[in-house]
């Protein structure tokens, strides 16, 4: 007589004949979606077939879920024996699990390991639900596991062993880049070469994005694309140099340290559960350093100036601390800011929700408007000047006689001229006449 259960298969509910090695599927689609039980020694129909060997079926499917499944489950997951008109059955209860997404060993948390619950079958899940059950674990970036299990470190490497500080897996682990369970966190991700972050850097002509110059993306391990994006910039840092007296003295035209210190700040405090690349856009006059992620709550802007802060990526930011590549949290900014002092125009910074801006002025800029101040001039002045520029010197009769000027209004205009530094008088009385002062080169009005 064959004996039909009074239950189906569900979101919740799953039948086996007989033991299989893809029921560690089901079981980590029920732990990642609202729990369930797998009956054994059930036909697909509702049928009671009943096993044989119960207490062998049990320890398959404890090892099973031991040995496959991560993180692990045992705490979430109850195995009996039932007894249903004299056949005995398996079955595996499964809670939902705190500690979402869990995943096959073999595959890793990408969606070929990672299952969920879709009617009465198990699916892969999407890369988008992965990272949503990652983020509602409550971890921070840094901790959680990466989707990537697949790192290296090359790259990163190198930066150790310049500063002489061991790399090996015990280190990666008491720095963050494997959890408990083994497995690498979205810091290894950040430190690997496989890193998916990336910094994008464009140079424009003039002052506005309307014509490209160069560009460059960086990839690979954060410390890499640091060097990297670093040495770049410093191909547009130009030089101008003058002379006092028998020395000769360069000007940057941004203090390297600032250049630098904007760049850490970019890459250290950035968000990375957004895709994004750091931007970097270099004009004549100024360079922009945008990245990912507004303030930490209860941190604002005048706290940023005062040195306050706090780290959005803690981990991270021991780690460039570790390696001499920032001295101490909060002092970024204030560093910035202090190169600054001297000049009008200060770095500004623009903080939204979803961004942070800082702008850093172009120095060699500022020093040329203060040794050649920009003259405005009227129109009357630029006739005069224009006259000149053909001629090495007039006197006033002749300026008269080409403009058309009367007298008075040829006397008033000059003397304008004289007093803005754009004329030279030399001579007196009828000898007199006017030439352009050395460096004349004001503008209209």
């Amino acid at each position: 007589m064959v004996i039909i259960l009074d239950v189906h298969e569900s979101v919740t509910k799953e039948f086996k004949r007989d033991y299989t090695d893809d029921l560690k599927k089901t079981v980590v689609a029920f732990a990642n979606t609202d729990g369930g039980e797998i009956w054994i020694g059930v036909e697909d129909d509702g049928s009671l077939s009943g096993l044989d060997k119960p207490d062998d079926t049990i320890r398959q499917v404890t090892c099973s879920i031991r040995d496959n499944i991560k993180p692990d489950l045992s705490m979430h997951t109850r195995i009996d024996i039932r007894t249903i008109e004299d056949k005995q059955i398996v079955v595996v209860e499964v809670q939902r699990g705190t500690a979402c997404p869990y995943y096959l060993v073999g595959k890793g948390i990408r969606p070929e390991g990672v299952y969920i619950r879709q009617g009465a079958s198990s699916v892969p899940a999407t890369e988008s639900l992965i990272l949503k059950m990652i983020k509602e674990t409550g971890e921070s970036f840094e901790s959680s596991r990466s989707l990537n299990q697949e790192l290296t470190f090359m790259q990163s490497q190198r930066f150790f062993e310049d500063e002489h500080i061991k790399f090996g897996q015990e280190q990666k682990r008491s720095l963050g880049l494997i959890d408990s369970n083994g497995t690498w966190t979205n810091l290894g991700l950040l430190l690997s070469d496989q890193c998916g972050h990336t910094i994008k850097a464009a140079v424009f002509e003039g002052d506005s994005k309307i014509t490209f110059k160069d560009r460059a993306e960086f990839p690979g391990s954060l410390l890499k694309q640091v060097e990297d994006t670093y040495r770049y910039l410093d191909q547009f840092n130009h030089t101008r140099s003058t002379l006092s007296g028998l020395k000769r003295i360069d000007y940057r035209s941004y203090p390297p340290d600032a250049i630098r210190e904007a760049l850490l700040n970019a890459v250290v405090h950035r968000d990375y559960s957004y895709s994004g690349s750091i931007l970097i856009s270099v004009f004549d006059n100024r360079i922009e350093f945008v990245s990912l992620g507004g303030l930490p709550k209860g941190i604002s802007y005048n706290d940023l100036l005062l040195g306050i802060s706090e780290p959005r990526n803690i981990q991270l930011a021991n780690i460039f601390y570790r390696l001499h590549l920032i001295e101490a949290y909060g002092t970024g900014v204030p560093k910035i800011m202090d190169h600054y002092l001297e000049y009008d125009k200060k770095p500004t910074i623009e903080i939204s929700d979803n961004a942070f801006k800082i702008m850093l002025p172009n120095m060699n800029e500022q020093r040329l408007e203060s040794e050649h101040p920009v003259v405005l001039l009227t129109p009357d002045e630029q006739t005069i000047l224009n006259l000149l520029r053909d001629r090495e010197n007039l006197v006033r009769a002749e300026i008269e006689s080409a403009t058309g000027f009367s007298q008075a209004k040829s006397i008033r205009v000059i003397n304008q001229l004289i007093s803005k530094g754009e004329l030279v008088k030399i001579g007196k009385g009828k000898r007199t006449h006017y030439r352009l002062a050395k460096g004349s080169g004001a503008s209209l009005n």
